[in-house]
Protein backbone atom coordinates (compact mmCIF):
# COMPACT_ATOMS: atom_id res chain seq x y z
CA UNK A 1 0.00 0.00 0.00
CA UNK A 2 1.62 3.56 -0.97
CA UNK A 3 1.46 5.91 1.89
CA UNK A 4 0.47 9.64 1.24
CA UNK A 5 4.49 10.74 1.26
CA UNK A 6 4.99 8.82 -1.05
CA UNK A 7 2.17 10.01 -3.56
CA UNK A 8 3.90 13.65 -2.78
CA UNK A 9 7.50 12.73 -3.24
CA UNK A 10 6.61 10.77 -6.54
CA UNK A 11 4.55 14.10 -7.67
CA UNK A 12 7.37 16.03 -6.71
CA UNK A 13 9.95 14.01 -8.72
CA UNK A 14 7.68 14.54 -11.48
CA UNK A 15 7.72 18.39 -11.37
CA UNK A 16 10.52 20.84 -11.73
CA UNK A 17 11.40 20.87 -8.31
CA UNK A 18 14.47 19.46 -6.25
CA UNK A 19 14.05 17.75 -3.24
CA UNK A 20 16.39 19.66 -0.57
CA UNK A 21 15.93 17.86 2.64
CA UNK A 22 13.65 15.12 3.32
CA UNK A 23 12.24 13.69 6.65
CA UNK A 24 10.66 10.22 5.60
CA UNK A 25 9.78 9.51 9.33
CA UNK A 26 7.48 13.57 9.35
CA UNK A 27 6.42 12.86 6.51
CA UNK A 28 7.80 16.50 5.63
CA UNK A 29 9.78 16.99 2.30
CA UNK A 30 11.24 20.44 1.45
CA UNK A 31 11.95 21.19 -2.11
CA UNK A 32 13.10 24.12 -4.42
CA UNK A 33 12.67 25.44 -7.84
CA UNK A 34 15.06 28.98 -7.95
CA UNK A 35 13.67 30.10 -11.51
CA UNK A 36 10.42 30.06 -10.05
CA UNK A 37 11.07 31.88 -6.28
CA UNK A 38 10.56 28.68 -4.70
CA UNK A 39 13.55 27.67 -1.67
CA UNK A 40 12.64 25.67 0.91
CA UNK A 41 8.94 25.14 0.39
CA UNK A 42 7.73 22.55 2.58
CA UNK A 43 5.35 19.57 2.17
CA UNK A 44 3.98 18.24 5.55
CA UNK A 45 1.84 15.23 5.24
CA UNK A 46 -0.51 15.56 8.43
CA UNK A 47 -2.56 13.06 8.81
CA UNK A 48 -5.63 13.50 5.88
CA UNK A 49 -4.28 17.41 4.73
CA UNK A 50 -1.04 18.25 2.86
CA UNK A 51 0.38 21.75 4.37
CA UNK A 52 2.27 23.67 1.57
CA UNK A 53 4.47 26.45 3.13
CA UNK A 54 6.90 29.09 1.90
CA UNK A 55 8.54 31.95 4.06
CA UNK A 56 8.72 35.03 2.26
CA UNK A 57 9.71 37.52 4.55
CA UNK A 58 9.95 39.04 7.97
CA UNK A 59 7.49 41.51 8.44
CA UNK A 60 8.81 43.37 12.46
CA UNK A 61 7.73 46.69 11.51
CA UNK A 62 4.88 46.01 9.38
CA UNK A 63 1.94 49.14 9.02
CA UNK A 64 -1.54 49.54 8.05
CA UNK A 65 -0.57 50.25 4.38
CA UNK A 66 1.82 47.12 4.42
CA UNK A 67 -0.97 44.67 5.68
CA UNK A 68 -3.71 46.03 3.32
CA UNK A 69 -1.28 45.28 0.32
CA UNK A 70 -1.09 41.65 1.14
CA UNK A 71 -4.88 40.86 1.58
CA UNK A 72 -5.04 42.56 -1.67
CA UNK A 73 -2.64 40.16 -3.06
CA UNK A 74 -4.57 37.38 -1.06
CA UNK A 75 -7.27 38.33 -3.35
CA UNK A 76 -5.51 37.27 -6.29
CA UNK A 77 -4.29 34.15 -5.24
CA UNK A 78 -6.00 30.92 -6.92
CA UNK A 79 -4.77 28.68 -4.78
CA UNK A 80 -3.55 29.24 -0.97
CA UNK A 81 -3.07 32.55 0.93
CA UNK A 82 -0.24 34.58 2.34
CA UNK A 83 -1.19 34.92 6.15
CA UNK A 84 1.53 35.28 9.30
CA UNK A 85 3.41 33.10 11.58
CA UNK A 86 2.25 32.87 15.43
CA UNK A 87 4.26 35.90 15.98
CA UNK A 88 2.63 37.96 13.59
CA UNK A 89 6.16 38.44 12.16
CA UNK A 90 7.05 36.62 9.49
CA UNK A 91 4.90 36.30 6.08
CA UNK A 92 4.07 32.96 4.63
CA UNK A 93 2.25 31.44 1.96
CA UNK A 94 0.17 28.59 2.86
CA UNK A 95 -2.41 26.10 0.96
CA UNK A 96 -3.54 23.00 2.76
CA UNK A 97 -5.01 20.10 0.07
CA UNK A 98 -6.88 16.82 0.73
CA UNK A 99 -4.56 13.84 0.79
CA UNK A 100 -7.02 11.27 -0.04
CA UNK A 101 -7.63 12.49 -3.22
CA UNK A 102 -4.85 14.84 -4.32
CA UNK A 103 -3.41 14.69 -7.59
CA UNK A 104 -0.37 15.71 -9.57
CA UNK A 105 -2.50 18.68 -11.22
CA UNK A 106 -3.77 19.91 -8.13
CA UNK A 107 -0.09 20.36 -6.49
CA UNK A 108 1.37 22.01 -9.75
CA UNK A 109 -1.35 24.05 -9.41
CA UNK A 110 -0.78 25.17 -6.16
CA UNK A 111 3.01 25.43 -6.64
CA UNK A 112 1.89 27.76 -9.76
CA UNK A 113 -0.07 29.50 -7.49
CA UNK A 114 3.21 30.92 -5.20
CA UNK A 115 5.10 31.13 -8.47
CA UNK A 116 2.80 33.49 -9.83
CA UNK A 117 2.62 35.89 -7.00
CA UNK A 118 5.87 36.07 -6.27
CA UNK A 119 6.54 36.88 -9.84
CA UNK A 120 3.58 39.27 -9.83
CA UNK A 121 4.79 41.18 -6.86
CA UNK A 122 8.13 40.64 -6.59
CA UNK A 123 8.52 44.67 -6.20
CA UNK A 124 6.03 44.96 -3.47
CA UNK A 125 7.35 41.82 -1.88
CA UNK A 126 11.24 42.62 -2.22
CA UNK A 127 9.71 46.53 -0.31
CA UNK A 128 8.53 44.44 2.35
CA UNK A 129 11.74 42.47 2.99
CA UNK A 130 13.85 45.35 3.03
CA UNK A 131 11.20 47.17 6.07
CA UNK A 132 11.85 43.70 7.48
CA UNK A 133 15.29 42.72 6.73
CA UNK A 134 15.54 38.71 6.52
CA UNK A 135 14.08 36.98 3.23
CA UNK A 136 13.98 33.40 1.75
Amino acid sequence: MTTAYATVKDYVQQLPLTIVEEYPDDQILIVEAPAQGIHNLILDCEDDILIIEQFITALPGADAACYRTLLQINRELVHGALCLDEDGERLIFRDTLQLENLDLNELEGSINALSLMLAEHANQLIQFARQGGVTA
